[in-house]
């Protein structure tokens, strides 16, 4: 198929923009970029005149199995997320409702031009869980990541045994799956009990995606023993990151890295002060991810949108603090979409085949256009566009590896009735186990008067 007179964010190296430049893929992957190509006889033509051609946004940390239960928890704090998934409720999730949080959270990704997704399934309390988000995966068109967690239960457990053993053979290796993470937190215990998990990490050849510095939770004690255990891998992606210090981000940077912030997260919860202002001092990767559909919305227009604006008030902020004023801001919106796209792909290692628009890449292609909408014109700074301006309502076609999966605004062959009726009975289910005032009252859940330990990352019962 060929894009048509579209401007052109092609996120290589140099951050090259065409304008009014066509973009050919044949089969699975971009052929030519440039202005008036030949098309091979019988390809299909999108028409990208006033739209912004982008390669597809990448999403490296979002807990999908909770989307069904998308808003639920919009005025809690982290600490009544922990409470209602951790202590109460959380273990009320067959694997059939994990099966429908992900179904609908890779639909909804794909719509909003999200092309790859790590979902970050910390509910994974058997296999037969494990199984059944796979199988949502699988049903979806889309790249997805399944970084394996289990709250439930201390990752020197469910990693270490049998089962876990056996899902990794029979469905990730040599699976469909883009990629497979293992997902855990480590809480700065000096008995450092996640080695187990780490030793089968490295054993797996799998890397790591962790909650790292969040208030209260996990602390630089944790980077500290990953650091001296020789656990810290170019692989590994630290979320968050939001309270270290100098330390542990020099730890981070020198170990080659990154770190997925989730703004809307970290600005609403509290797990600390949005880190890119911090990150960029230490030269460390940057990815965006959405966190949970549970509390905010799912698309990385708004990832772009809240981490600019989060950056540049710390930065105003400072800079009042010593009586000055900021002239020229050091983060601009190209760097967020850039983000956005290729600082994913890097996250992942996938840095060779998505997250830039060069031939001989994988075709995942976003077109943004709207004709309909006075938002959409005039187009005159392209990255500021994308990142202040569009929606996922601009999103008029989306291709996966050459394959179409929306076209004209629509998804294609995305079965969202069958999506709500297995969303719809999650909900029926959770109420009816909770019962009706328990499950309003989790909306905004109480504290147990029973003794916790403070830090909800450590797995007791």
């Amino acid at each position: 198929m060929i894009f048509r007179n579209g401007l052109v964010l092609t996120m290589d190296d140099a951050h090259t923009v065409l304008e009014n430049a066509d973009v050919l893929i044949v089969d699975d992957k971009i052929a030519e970029i440039g202005p008036n190509l030949t098309a091979p006889d019988g390809h299909e033509e999108v028409d990208a005149t006033g739209g912004i051609i982008m390669p597809g946004m990448i999403d490296t940390h979002r807990h999908m199995w909770q989307t069904a239960m998308r808003g639920y928890g919009a005025d809690w704090t982290l600490t009544q997320y922990f409470v209602w998934y951790y202590l109460e409720s959380g273990r009320h999730f067959r694997p059939e409702d994990i099966h429908a949080g992900n179904l609908l959270g890779a639909l909804e990704a794909i719509d909003s031009g999200v092309t790859t997704t790590v979902d970050w399934s910390h509910g994974l309390q058997t296999v037969d869980h494990a199984d059944a988000a796979v199988d949502a995966l699988e049903a979806v068109p889309g790249r997805f990541v399944l970084a394996y967690g289990n709250i439930q239960q201390g990752p020197w457990e469910w990693s270490t045994s049998k089962e876990f053993q056996d899902f990794y053979r029979r469905r990730i290796d040599g699976g469909k799956l883009a990629g497979f993470q293992m997902a855990f937190d480590v809480t700065g215990d000096p008995a450092f009990p996640e080695k187990a998990a780490f030793e089968v990490a490295r054993e797996l050849g799998v890397s790591v995606t962790t909650h790292a510095g969040v208030w209260g939770a996990t602390n630089d004690d944790g980077i500290r023993l990953m650091h001296e255990g020789g656990f810290m891998s170019p692989g590994n992606v630290y979320v968050h990151a939001a309270t270290l210090s100098s330390d542990s981000y020099h730890r981070i940077a020198a170990s080659g890295g990154s770190v997925s912030v989730s703004t809307e997260s970290e600005q609403s919860a509290g797990q600390g002060y949005p880190p890119t202002w911090q990150l960029r001092r230490h030269g460390i990767g940057v990815s965006l991810s959405m966190d949970t559909s549970v509390w905010w919305s799912g698309d990385l227009f708004s990832a772009m949108r809240t981490t600019l604006s989060a950056d540049r008030v710390r930065e105003h902020m400072e800079a009042h603090s010593k009586q000055e004023t900021v002239t020229h801001h050091h983060l601009r919106a190209e760097q967020v979409v850039d983000w956005a796209t290729r600082g994913g792909a890097k996250a992942l290692g996938m840095d060779s085949s998505i997250g830039a628009l060069t031939p001989g890449r994988q075709a995942d292609v976003v077109l943004i256009k709207n004709d309909a909408s006075p938002v959409m014109f005039p187009l005159l700074h392209p990255y500021g566009h994308v990142a202040f301006q569009a929606g996922r309502g601009d999103v008029h076609t989306v291709v996966v590896g050459g394959r179409t999966v929306k076209r004209d605004g629509k998804l294609v062959d995305g079965d969202l009735a069958a999506a709500r009726a297995k969303v719809n009975a999650t909900v029926d289910h959770l109420r009816e186990t909770l019962g009706e005032q328990a499950w309003k009252r989790g909306m905004n859940p109480d504290i147990p008067e029973a003794r916790i330990l403070h830090n909800p990352y450590q797995y007791t019962k």
